[in-house]
């Protein structure tokens, strides 16, 4: 098998609280990614794909494509916004964790849908101390 991993990235704000939570309850799980004003990040987004090679061309997937169906589904979707305030978090909490199910579920959705490659991981990458991965690890 033969893996091809993109890298893209935006920036994005969120506030890590769970509504069912108190305010104290949160701030006791979530620390200062409670605060309710909210903080940013520039997540750096890694998609990796796999699937049968084009024996003209040698690729499992015209890079170029994964670009579009990323600003498409993604960076116009999330970018310069608070992740909290959009539909797939609106009963998740927008940690590393579901960031990056929610990006592997809409592109796994897409890919599928415009190639023939399959997403097999998303790897969020949320500040220089902590990065999440979806999907199967290699």
């Amino acid at each position: 098998m033969i893996e091809l991993t993109l890298r893209y990235g935006f920036p994005a704000a969120h506030i890590l609280s769970q509504p069912a939570l108190s305010e104290a309850e949160n701030w006791a799980i979530y620390d200062k990614c409670a605060n309710p004003n909210g903080h940013g990040h520039n997540y750096e987004v890694e998609v990796t794909v796999t699937g049968p090679m084009d024996e003209r061309t040698g690729r499992i997937l015209a890079p170029d494509l994964l670009d579009r169906i990323f600003e498409e589904r993604i960076e116009s979707r999330f970018a310069r916004r608070l992740l909290n305030d959009d539909e797939a978090f609106r009963d998740r909490v927008p940690t590393a964790e579901n960031i990056a199910l929610v990006i592997h579920e809409t592109l796994a959705d897409e890919v599928a849908k415009r190639s023939s490659a399959e997403v097999i991981r998303v790897k969020i990458v949320e500040t220089r101390h902590n990065s999440c991965i979806s999907g199967a690890i290699a």
